[in-house]
């Protein structure tokens, strides 16, 4: 398989090209996680994968719990459907726990203590409740487990990596945290191995052709787990070789006449920064000539710019910034954009504009 028919197939994959109507759900489900520490990022991860969709409607996704926001993997906060939450952060939570230990001895902090605070905080928010970020910290030094300044935060992240808490509904301007048992409905509970199973299957069929390398830096796991994983997910998955490597990709997608298709020749996509585009792979080089991969993570700092894509490639950033009820957006491409690909533009930030309910300043290159 060449590199040009891995990125026709990827951009299906990850629903970056015309197909059937999808709700919201519809697309978490699909993709299993989507990373989301950035809100403002996961939103337009949907509303691109949903056209005709509102920030308002993902807002009410997440505040309905239809769809979650916790940490199932990679101590990463991540888009999950609600009943698929509890096991995906257990198929993660000690090897993350752990990965503090060290930081934690350094700090004075036990795991004992830590488990205490997500005791203290399970009573707190028991019943339905709901507490900003900032009440959490006054339960957990009302409780006098806070010996350190720094002791707070750590015990607010074990509470959510071990699945005691998860993100609830917005306070003003403030995240909530709630029980992820409270909000977790009807949960599925697959052994070990089958979750393993799932979570490749979902993994590749958003993001294939793909290597295995590829699905365990995504999901945290190691490359044992990762292969057992594939191994579990039976004839469910294929393997294609690119350039000699091997890639793993869904066999429905394979044998679908949409995998063969792409966007159109002249369409451009906005994507957000931290979209699933980029952060689900570890190796990023078919999307992102080498000469330009410092544009998209300025100074290796782990944020990632928002992307300008065509044909599966990315040719230039762009740049947002919200005022009153405007929007300005701005492009910066490695290359200056056509006339046909600056129409284009228009008409992709056009569409985010409407997503945002905002009206739309475009501003020159």
């Amino acid at each position: 398989m060449s590199p040009d028919e891995v990125m026709r197939l990827r951009m299906a994959s990850l629903l970056l090209v015309p197909g059937e109507a999808r709700s919201l759900v519809d697309v978490v489900s699909w993709f299993g996680a989507m990373q989301a520490q950035d809100l403002a990022s996961v939103q337009w991860s949907l509303g691109v994968r949903v056209p005709g969709s509102t920030e308002s409607d993902v807002d009410s996704a997440i505040a309905a719990g239809e769809v979650l926001r916790t940490w199932p993997m990679r101590g990463t906060i991540h888009l999950v459907p609600s009943r698929d939450a509890k096991w995906m952060v257990e198929l993660s939570a000690a090897r993350t726990v752990r990965s503090a230990a060290g930081r934690w001895r350094q700090m004075g902090l036990s795991e004992s203590a830590a488990a205490n605070g997500a005791e203290t905080l399970a009573g707190a928010l028991a019943g339905g409740k709901g507490l900003t970020r900032s009440q959490c910290v006054t339960v957990l030094t009302e409780a006098g487990l806070c010996e350190a300044k720094e002791h707070a935060s750590q015990l607010l992240w074990y509470a959510a990596q071990t699945g005691v808490t998860c993100f609830g509904p917005a306070v003003g301007k403030e995240q909530s945290f709630v029980l992820l048992d409270e909000w977790a409905l009807d949960p599925a509970r697959p052994e070990r191995d089958e979750a393993l199973a799932i979570l490749a299957l979902r993994y590749f069929r958003s993001h294939g052709p793909a290597t295995v390398p590829d699905f365990a830096t995504w999901s945290g796991l190691t490359l044992g787990d990762a292969r057992k994983g594939v191994d579990g997910a039976g004839d469910a998955l294929a393997t294609v070789d690119v350039d000699g490597v091997a890639h793993v990709v869904a066999t429905a997608l394979l044998d679908s006449a949409s995998g063969s298709q792409g966007s159109r020749r002249d369409e451009l996509l906005v994507l957000p920064g931290f979209d699933e585009y980029m952060l689900g792979y570890r190796d990023r080089s078919l999307m992102v000539p080498a000469e330009h991969s410092h544009r998209i993570v300025p100074g290796g700092n782990g944020i990632f710019m928002s992307t300008i894509v065509a044909e599966g490639r990315v040719i230039g950033t762009w740049r947002r910034e919200l005022k009153g009820k405007r929007v300005e957006v701005q492009a910066v491409p490695f290359d200056p954009l056509t006339k046909a690909q600056r129409a284009t533009f228009t008409a992709a930030i056009t569409r985010y504009a409407a997503f945002l309910g905002r009206e739309l300043h475009e501003v020159g290159e």
